[in-house]
């Protein structure tokens, strides 16, 4: 009690438990965002801003509770299996404007049934990985890779749910056919290009020339045979021609041989 008569503040009374409380609020807060990030509320849940941060990897100190996530326009190269196998709560994952050139086949594992968008656009991807982002349901963004136009591509895109506001942007950087190269995929294949028709017929002639081969082979072999067997007979031949003959007695007296 003061020389007033009013208590110090370090007299006041504490609500039970309030300290404990507290501490643990704060230790949440220091431990729920990422270094170098910003976690603001987002519609009341939890997102985790990492954008141009110089990321080389994708962060494995994410809090499991995260709903959105920006990992944009950092120097992310690769996207390993598990990278965000504990982010269950996670809806939207914006990896866009990196250095992504390869995706583990497990990489998105633990997100299938929740995600509902996945940007991958402004990257380095050449191929789709199918074993990746087949099992999402989320939709995908692809635009501004530099896509190789082929068969695995045409037959990867049928089965993802694509983003229809970036899908024209998604282009042919090289391709089987040389004159899409270039251009909008979606709209080639609109169109009714195949680039698996392309695919089918190279293998048809790859087949006849390894057929014809094995023809050929075959052939050779016979007519060596052939010809190996006339010389040995020739060979035969000549050697019993060249046997001493045996004169045929003539005296009936003769034993019969």
């Amino acid at each position: 009690m003061g020389p007033t008569g009013r208590q110090s503040p370090s007299s006041l009374p504490v609500p039970a438990g309030g300290p404990c409380l507290l501490l643990l609020f704060c230790l949440r807060l220091g431990a729920s965002c990422p270094q170098n990030c910003q976690c603001p509320d987002h519609a009341g849940a939890l997102a985790v801003h990492c954008s141009a941060r110089g990321l080389q990897e994708v962060p494995k100190d994410i809090p499991t509770d995260t709903v959105l996530l920006k990992l944009d326009a950092n120097k992310i190269a690769r996207i390993p299996n598990g990278a965000f196998q504990h982010l269950y709560q996670l809806r939207e994952l914006d990896l866009s404007q990196n250095a992504i050139e390869t995706i583990g086949p497990a990489a998105f594992s633990g997100l299938a049934g929740g995600l509902r968008l996945l940007d991958l656009s402004h990257n380095r991807l050449r191929r789709i990985p199918k074993d990746a982002l087949g099992k999402l349901s989320a939709k995908i963004r692809l635009a501004h890779n530099p896509l190789h136009c082929e068969c695995a591509l045409q037959e990867a895109l049928w089965e993802l749910k694509l983003d229809p506001d970036s899908v024209d942007e998604i282009a042919c950087h090289t391709s089987v056919q040389e004159e899409y190269v270039g251009k909008p995929l979606i709209q080639a294949l609109d169109s009714g290009v195949s680039f698996c028709s392309v695919h089918h017929k190279t293998t048809d002639v790859a087949m006849l020339v390894t057929m014809f081969g094995w023809f050929a082979m075959v052939i050779t072999y016979v007519v060596y045979y052939v010809r190996q067997n006339q010389e040995d007979a020739r060979r035969h031949l000549e050697y019993l021609k060249s046997l001493p003959s045996t004169p045929v007695s003539k005296d009936p007296t003769s034993p019969a041989p």
